[in-house]
């Protein structure tokens, strides 16, 4: 399917489509095919020119996916129309050979491993791409003194660098994570008809290791036809890097409401625009990430509830992870891809943040003034004390600092130039500077491992 399609595969990359369409999953059986005849072959199990004739004809453009597709309707599954075709398009000598002793689950499934490497290192690149990005606006924004926000108000003063510093590591945590399952999490599957490798006879674990060796890819100790923990690990490691792109995202869209307007979308003619309001700039890259991410979400929910599955094959459980699977991989690239050009792209309005700050007269100061105060008095009397002076700001509508320094109760143990102090936002950050270093060291740490 097109990406340039109205709905659904415009939330992906082109690469991504590409990887995860039906020629690929096609390609990547035929890859598992001839990387199965050149095991046996290997091992003297099947003729040397038998696997030669195999792996030459496992070229995707042989054969005909729509056909293949039409044809696995009646079988439950695209493997048996393929081996068919295979079988008819390898020299008669080595037919015979064609899906020596495998079930069609150990293609499919291995072909699935195949299709997340494929797609997890593009989205590898991606999330390293969104790091970088985030490392350099925490970087940048170490001074940008901004308003925290919890429960949607304003709360204390905090920096857009630590914002961006706690983006960063959400980020490389979920690189992190992608990172593992690519290198411990993919493996063969390779069982026969039952998971008992008895067409190989005593040969079984022999086969299965160098089919694993052909493709790259681990041996698990049994085949795992019906223990699903390795799709679902794929999956959710692809829903947490999401998660981690919806995150930012949901902060960029509240941010950059006309109302606050702290950050913005970088400009691009004709992206973000209205069709019907000329001056909307529509933060577009953040509304498709939560678009992507509420499908992925989805689509693991279909994958963990795929995880019960009868004896030694599922009967319909197996078969809905196709869908979800690519699913999830095509909406998690879209979702990665965007947030790299989002934050590669931001825009941030210091000015505007801090005026934001200055919103509430103040208050957004009265926690210091109380800590301060605390140092003079006892600490509930000072809390009592600037209580009533946020009660007196708010029933009167005048500011809180203007109160506070004209409160005698106050002023009596705290000179204006502490007060004043206490009332300045960019001297109450705690350890921000330094969360912010720890934050970039780690992933300078992280890069270098890479």
């Amino acid at each position: 399917m097109p990406s340039d399609a109205l709905f659904g595969p415009s939330l992906s990359t082109d690469v991504m489509l590409a990887t995860v369409s039906d020629r690929a999953w096609v390609q990547a059986m035929l890859d598992v095919e001839a990387a199965l005849a050149r095991a046996e072959a290997r091992i003297g199990l099947i003729p040397s020119r038998a696997a030669e004739g195999i792996a030459a004809q496992c070229r995707v453009d042989e054969f005909d996916v729509a056909q293949l597709g039409r044809a696995a309707v009646r079988s439950a599954n695209p493997v048996i129309p393929l081996v068919n075709a295979l079988r008819a398009a390898v020299p008669n000598e080595a037919a015979p050979y064609v899906h020596h002793g495998a079930t069609s689950q150990d293609i499919l499934d291995t072909a699935m491993m195949l299709i997340a490497r494929r797609g997890l290192d593009l989205i590898l690149v991606d999330l390293e791409r969104a790091a970088a990005a985030a490392a350099t606006l925490a970087d940048r924004h170490r001074s940008t003194v901004m308003a925290a926000r919890t429960l949607l108000q304003q709360a204390l003063p905090t920096t857009f660098g630590l914002k961006a510093a706690g983006w960063l590591v959400a980020i490389v945590d979920a690189r992190s994570e992608l990172t593992r399952v690519a290198q411990t999490r993919l493996a063969v599957q390779l069982g026969g008809a039952a998971g008992t490798l008895s067409a190989f006879k005593d040969r079984g674990l022999d086969v299965a290791r160098e089919l694993a060796a052909e493709l790259t890819l681990s041996q698990p100790a049994l085949p795992w036809h019906t223990a699903r923990g390795r799709v679902v690990e794929v999956a959710t490691a692809l829903a947490i890097a999401a998660g981690a792109a919806g995150k930012v995202a949901l902060d960029v869209v509240l941010l950059a409401q006309t109302e606050v307007g702290e950050v913005s979308e970088s400009t691009v003619a004709g992206r973000g625009a209205s069709s019907a309001l000329p001056q909307k700039h529509n933060p577009v890259d953040a509304i498709e990430i939560l678009a992507a991410v509420r499908g992925i979400n989805a689509q693991v929910t279909v994958l963990l509830g795929a995880m019960l599955q009868e004896h030694e094959r599922a009967a319909g459980a197996w078969q809905a992870e196709w869908p979800a699977f690519g699913e999830t991989l095509r909406l998690a690239g879209g979702a990665v891809s965007r947030l790299a050009s989002l934050l590669a792209g931001l825009q941030v309005d210091q000015e505007r943040m801090r005026r934001n700050l200055d919103l509430s007269g103040g208050g957004i100061m009265a926690e210091h003034v109380v800590v301060v105060l605390a140092e003079r008095i006892d600490p509930v009397m000072a809390r009592a004390l600037v209580d009533t002076a946020v009660s007196r700001a708010t029933s009167t509508g005048r500011p809180f600092k203007d109160v506070v320094q004209e409160d005698r109760t106050i002023t009596t143990h705290l000179r204006p130039e502490e007060l004043a102090a206490a009332l300045e936002p960019s001297g109450y950050l705690g350890v921000a500077e330094l969360m912010i270093e720890r934050a970039l060291a780690a992933y300078r740490g992280k890069k270098g491992e890479a």
